[in-house]
């Protein structure tokens, strides 16, 4: 990089996982600077010159404070290639996209969500609040999806300093839960089946900040519309040479522009670190209590009346977290690294969720029926449920859920840095474990609906319906998951431009049911796969890299998608389970190559990308409507899937300039005909089904994807900035037959500026969605019979769209001090 990026500051390094262990003079905290792939460096010693080519050198060891005496040092860039905590491989050897987001772009959102983040800065990831809520988004990248809800087939893992992160009982992720001011990196590592289960798209994998890497206090205060009030405090220091601490605060209360939508966050994350001589150790932990509102689409007629409308409220959630995870890492010799991670995670859920019902009078009104006038509607005792209601009663039900896992894992892995037939090779191969326990309730209490459409309880609960495919009433069940992974990879310089990489990883995941009010939904699967990857890259020119790879991964069905995969017997997603058939695990064949470099312009670091990417899901699993029954669903295995596109990238950076464009282009099409049900209009009458054909687009998944971003510093003290991004059009889920009309693209433009008024106080503000424009991020159909548009005098609903409202526009400011 040369000195432009090293032009205010001095760094002492030693290696961890994507970069560097920092020690900074005594001055007012900062982040650390990065190349132009966003990537921290690393300043190892360098080895001695050779004698001979096939006479096995010392790798290079990376430390802090090498006296100016010590051997020559250089910088490198390296990226995570599996799950560990040690030093990644270096950049030019990766054989895959490099996609990677420092802790200076998230602050630059002003953001207590790491997604922003990755929303403007990764050329593929795409953001859609399906829950309605900024909070709780789904990230899609490259057509995978990784969401914090309930029943989404998840196909991107996350990791949070080398631990999974995806819940054991759906594989959600809870973005809410990640503490994002004390986020030092995040990298997206795609083609990679070390990363284990559900990195069919990729894997998230985020670095924390510790008392090694930041040093200094912080204080970030922000407000602005809809009641935002937030803010966060970090702190980190390095009490002598061989101990450090970091802790991060942070919380956030938002009203939200939408009816019912307040949304509260508290996030603590804390980090005590050990160091001496080769060897590294931590201990940090983190807790959370967040609590959500509006967490649902509404028919589009509603927003047409007004854009903050609600649909069946109360819609809350509340996400619990509490973690401890220890790691280790011990440089044995000079050219092998041994690391170890221990880990226990508690993670609740509670959902309440006000739903049109399929309760409703008997030809007696004096009792309560179940899909028709005739069938009983049954309390918890079994007995027919008396009719509590007056007559023209409209009937709703408020399903309150409850998710309580825990989980501990292990896992440990070595790396071997020994040439090989007189070349230098990196080998690294290690194991993990992971047992979650979890205990699932779910009710239904019968409610009446009023013309704001909030469900009103009656104390009156509903038990199982007395046929042969009982789909209402409570649940009680105890999931227990077991995930064991065996992972090897091995880097070989064929010559010092050319390098082949090889590996793979051996998953066996065993996922047992235990029904806690009878014997319906017991269960015991098992699942074995292994996943291989080949691949390798070649450097052109010192400023340009070509790279190939192909890799398998696989996801196994989650005990909430065993449970409920029987179109027969339709469940309550994310309420109700029934037994059900066995689905299969998905397995998911990659391939990926492309071209990236770097190059210095009298303005800056020149880095570009461009790169194509194939991926074909065998067995992939949807979540398919019940029509007529709003909230019910079952998941099916849909046969083979495919997702293959293009991403481009070009970005400067330099002290006074920071530019970004990036496109990407995403296809995703189902590969088998299908038939699932669907409240779409094409849909059948006599079967309420559609017909998908080999070909159909995959809904939800915008095909184009543009953005633009720019930050100036007009002088040393005031910087500018702005980004754009654009969103293709994309079918609403439902038309999977893609015979509707898409869900419009959109086009939104923010802009924000900051003020350094001294050199620990700076003042900034923001300006979301300038031009005021109101799109949506997400659609799907509804049954428009379930309930009346009482915001048309009663009437039905015409329009068969439900959706998820963006934000309008929003002003925000804020002021930050370091110490």
């Amino acid at each position: 990089m040369g000195g432009r990026l090293r032009f205010k500051r001095r760094l002492l390094m030693a290696s961890v996982s994507t970069g560097l262990v920092l020690a900074s003079p005594a001055e007012a905290a900062q982040d650390e600077e990065t190349n132009v792939q966003n990537l921290p460096p690393v300043e190892v010693t360098a080895p001695p010159p050779s004698t001979a080519r096939r006479t096995a050198a010392p790798r290079p060891v990376a430390r802090v404070g090498a006296p100016s005496s010590a051997s020559p040092r250089t910088r490198i860039y390296v990226y995570p290639t599996s799950p560990g905590t040690g030093r990644g491989l270096d950049v030019d050897k990766v054989a895959s996209a490099i996609n990677a987001v420092d802790a200076n772009q998230i602050r630059r959102t002003g953001s207590l969500n790491v997604t922003d983040a990755l929303r403007d800065n990764i050329a593929g990831v795409n953001i859609s609040e399906v829950t309605g809520n900024p909070f709780t988004p789904d990230v899609e990248f490259r057509g995978f999806v990784a969401s914090p809800v309930t029943g989404t087939p998840q196909g991107l893992a996350v990791y949070q300093n080398g631990v999974r992160i995806n819940e054991a009982f759906s594989d959600a992720v809870n973005w809410d839960l990640i503490p994002t001011a004390a986020i030092r990196s995040v990298t997206l590592v795609t083609n990679n089946p070390a990363f284990g289960l559900n990195a069919l798209g990729g894997a998230l994998n985020l670095q924390m900040k510790d008392g090694f890497t930041y040093q200094g206090a912080e204080l970030d205060v922000m407000g602005g519309s809809f009641g935002r009030i937030q803010g966060s405090a970090q702190w980190g220091k390095q009490v002598d040479k061989n101990y450090a601490v970091y802790a991060a605060l942070e919380g956030l209360r938002d009203n939200g522009f939408r009816n019912f939508s307040q949304s509260t966050v508290r996030r603590f994350y804390g980090d005590v670190g050990y160091k001496a001589g080769d060897s590294e150790f931590h201990a940090n932990m983190g807790v959370a209590k967040n609590d959500f509102g509006a967490s649902a689409t509404v028919p589009a007629e509603l927003l047409d009346k007004y854009w903050g409308a609600t649909y069946t409220t109360p819609q809350t959630t509340s996400n619990r977290v509490g973690y401890l995870n220890l790691t280790g890492k011990v440089d044995a010799t000079p050219t092998w690294t041994l690391e170890g991670t221990a880990r226990v995670r508690r993670y609740e859920q509670k959902v309440v969720d006000g739903n049109p019902t399929d309760v409703q009078e008997c030809v007696d009104p004096a009792l309560l029926c179940f899909g028709n006038d005739t069938t009983a509607a049954n309390g918890g005792n079994g007995v027919q449920l008396a009719n509590p209601f007056a007559p023209g009663t409209i009937l709703g039900e408020i399903d309150r859920g409850s998710i309580r896992s825990t989980t501990l894992g292990v896992s440990g892995q070595a790396t071997n840095t020994d040439q090989l037939f007189g070349h230098d090779n990196r080998f690294v191969m290690g194991a993990t474990y992971d047992a979650s326990v979890t205990r699932y309730n779910a009710t239904a209490e019968i409610g009446s609906i009023g013309e704001n459409y909030v469900v009103s309880g009656s104390g009156v609960f509903l038990g199982a319906t007395p046929t042969a495919d009982p789909v209402a009433g409570p649940v009680s069940l105890r999931t227990v998951n077991q995930y064991n992974g065996l992972y090897a990879m091995d880097t070989f310089n064929v010559t010092d431009a050319f390098a082949i990489t090889g590996g793979g990883r051996f998953n066996v995941a065993r996922i047992s049911l235990e029904d806690q009010l009878g014997t319906a939904l017991n269960g015991d699967h098992t699942f074995t796969r292994f996943n291989p990857v080949i691949g390798g890259t070649y450097k052109i020119t010192p400023e340009l890299t070509a790279y190939a790879g192909y890799s398998e991964a696989n996801r196994v069905p989650t005990p909430l998608e065993l449970g409920c995969s029987d179109p027969a017997r339709p469940c309550l997603l994310a309420a109700f389970l029934v037994a059900d058939p066995p689905l299969k695990q998905v397995v998911s064949k990659t391939v990926e190559a492309g071209l990236r470099g770097t190059k210095e312009l009298n303005i800056g670091t020149l880095g570009w990308k461009v790169g194509g990417f194939r991926a074909t899901n065998y067995d992939d699993i949807v979540a398919v409507p019940a029509v007529g029954r709003t909230g019910f669903g079952y998941f099916s295995n849909v046969g083979r899937t495919r997702r293959q596109g293009l991403e481009a990238e070009v970005n400067i950076k330099s002290p006074t300039l920071q530019f970004q464009a990036s496109y990407a282009f995403v296809d995703a099409r189902f590969l088998d005909p299908l038939e699932l049900g669907s409240e779409s209009p094409f849909a059948d009458p006599a079967t309420d089904t559609i017909q998908v054909r080999p070909g159909n687009q995959i809904p939800a998944i915008p095909r184009h994807r543009v953005k633009v971003g720019v930050d100036y510093a007009v002088t040393d003290v005031w910087k500018v900035g702005g980004n754009a991004l654009f969103v293709s059009s994309q079918y609403l889920v439902g038309d999977e037959s893609n015979q509707f009309a898409k869900l419009p693209s959109y086009t939104v433009f923010n802009l924000h500026t900051s003020y350094q008024v001294t050199k620990n106080i700076q003042l900034y503000g923001r300006v979301d969605n300038v031009f005021d424009k109101r799109y949506a991020t997400y659609g799907q159909f509804f049954d428009r019979d379930a309930l009346p548009n009482f915001a048309n005098g009663g009437n039905d609903f015409i329009d068969p769209r439900s959706l998820s409202p963006a934000r309008p526009r929003a002003f925000y400011a804020g002021m930050r001090v370091t110490f």
